[in-house]
């Protein structure tokens, strides 16, 4: 065996293990100073230019009810002014949302008497050997269709006018749909 002996890691002369207890404080010290030239060089970016106060930006969330909302020419919104329709997203499978104070109590009031009148008992689909008759004790929902127009005050057009506008979607494209169930 010539030369003979171990292989040493490090080149020769235990200079391997100095340079292994520098690395962990040089990279320590690297990352610490890159990391704050980041964070400062960032907060150049995101401060308000002078001079320049009413750049429009966009509202933070918990601040959104309480923006003033500039106004649209009349005709591009389809209103003259801007309306907020709050919600809650109650379920996305079945969708199902809630609107608070989406109607008072006095127009549910009027639209329940005007179309208690034409309620009928809900049609059901038949099978072989069955009768009106025999399943009339069957029948638990009660239901009609009710226009706007059909209705002396008001309260359903005013109603359905505030769902076109949560749909965006005319009020020509809907029906109400009024069930009463026991």
């Amino acid at each position: 065996m010539k030369g003979g002996g171990a292989i040493r890691s490090g080149g020769g002369g235990g200079g391997g293990l100095m340079r292994t207890r520098l690395r962990l404080p040089v990279v320590l010290l690297s990352c610490s100073l890159f990391f704050l030239a980041g964070f400062l060089g960032s907060l150049l970016f995101t401060q308000d230019p002078q001079g320049e106060e009413d750049v429009e930006r966009p509202l933070r969330r918990e601040r959104l009810m309480e923006a003033v909302w500039p106004e649209m020419a009349y005709g591009e919104s389809g209103e003259p002014t801007p309306s907020l329709i709050p919600y809650q997203i109650l379920s996305w499978q079945p969708r199902a949302l809630y609107f608070p104070q989406f109607a008072t109590a006095e127009q549910c009031e009027n639209v329940v008497k005007t179309a208690k009148a034409r309620l009928r008992p809900s049609t059901l689909a038949l099978r072989k050997g069955e009768s009106e008759e025999t399943t009339k004790g069957i029948r638990t929902s009660s239901g009609t269709f009710l226009s706007a127009e059909e209705d002396p005050t008001g309260a359903l057009a005013e109603i359905e006018t505030k769902i076109a506008k949560a749909t965006m979607m005319p009020r020509s494209h809907g029906e109400v749909n009024l069930l009463s169930a026991r």
